[in-house]
């Protein structure tokens, strides 16, 4: 019997979720995932902060960039970035939950365009981060591919 996309998005990211190190290292939760989408979290701890006592960009990018792997990875395809880009709007406090937002804006062959927007436990805006993806040879799981 032929899986659903949400099916097929949901194995991807199991199988992702498996080899990630690094967003489970970083603290991050994944919320939910769908067909170009998902949603990822995390607690602003001690260590996540810089010299100005607030949350570290690159923590925020990681976040935003690990939401967006999980979107565009979602369709039991492997996808990498290929580029990205993130403007920080305000800052995330020591005890915030930064929560990460992706959506598919396009995809076409083997590019697509994601955004992400990163908000606290207020809803209030942190961060908005654009990905490029590329699609590279292999899939997740064997299965059907989107």
């Amino acid at each position: 019997m032929a899986l659903s996309a949400q099916q097929v998005a949901e194995r991807s990211a199991e199988a992702m979720w498996a080899r990630d190190s690094a967003s489970k290292w970083l603290g991050m939760t994944l919320e939910t995932v769908g067909p170009g989408t998902a949603t990822g979290s995390m607690t602003v701890e001690k260590h996540h902060t810089n010299g100005h006592d607030i949350c570290h960009g690159g923590y925020i990018f990681t976040l935003a960039d690990s939401a967006f792997a999980f979107a565009c990875n979602s369709y039991n395809r492997l996808v990498v970035a290929q580029h990205n880009s993130i403007t920080f709007v305000a800052p995330g406090k020591l005890g915030d939950r930064l929560t990460a937002i992706c959506r598919e804006v396009a995809r076409y062959g083997r590019s697509g365009i994601y955004d992400v927007k990163v908000t606290n436990q207020e809803g209030v805006l942190i961060a908005e981060f654009r990905g490029m993806s590329r699609t590279i040879e292999g899939k997740h799981f064997d299965g059907e591919q989107l």
